[in-house]
């Protein structure tokens, strides 16, 4: 899929791209274990050197076969980058129905999460598992009525109507 030339003579290093680890177990074409948002940003890294760079040829391995046609692998990562895109697209359709919070940090005070109508909560952001396979939480805005919704988390020392709240 994705080929370092200089350093790494000719091998496929898929899996450095999003890892960053150059060196070692990092130096794979192996995408086992990467979830389909990784496999999509491997995808979209080839697809920028294809639009980009000269095309040198293929790689025979895992990802094409002696005669530079596509192996299933390849066709099964194609399958799992979209899924990955799809997921993505799903997951900012669902953010862009609650306001996300506003925020700063600097060395000096820290850093403040604020929003401009409403209260800001963490809340759980739904496709993170399906996409990285962790959860994660991001800063959202909710109306006082919305405030007692399962899943929403105060800022811890913040006041339960307070539109600013310090964060580490």
């Amino acid at each position: 899929m994705l080929m370092l030339k200089q350093h790494y003579h000719d091998r496929d290093a898929s899996r450095a791209f999003v890892s960053g680890n150059f060196t070692g177990d990092g130096l794979t074409d192996s995408l086992q274990g990467l979830s389909s948002s990784e496999v999509n940003s491997i995808v979209d890294w080839r697809k920028f050197y294809y639009e980009r760079y000269i095309f040198a040829g293929k790689l025979i391995g895992r990802y094409y076969d002696s005669q530079g046609n596509p192996t299933k692998y390849l066709k099964g990562v194609e399958v799992k980058a979209k899924r990955g895109a799809q997921l993505l697209e799903k997951q900012k359709s669902e953010e862009d129905k609650i306001p996300s919070c506003n925020s700063k940090w600097s060395q000096q005070e820290g850093g403040e999460v604020w929003c401009d109508s409403g209260y800001p909560r963490l809340v759980r952001r739904p496709g993170d598992i399906a996409l990285t396979g962790q959860v994660s939480q991001r800063c959202a805005c909710f109306q006082e009525d919305e405030l007692n919704k399962p899943g929403l988390v105060a800022y811890e020392g913040c006041d339960h109507l307070s539109k600013s709240c310090k964060v580490n």
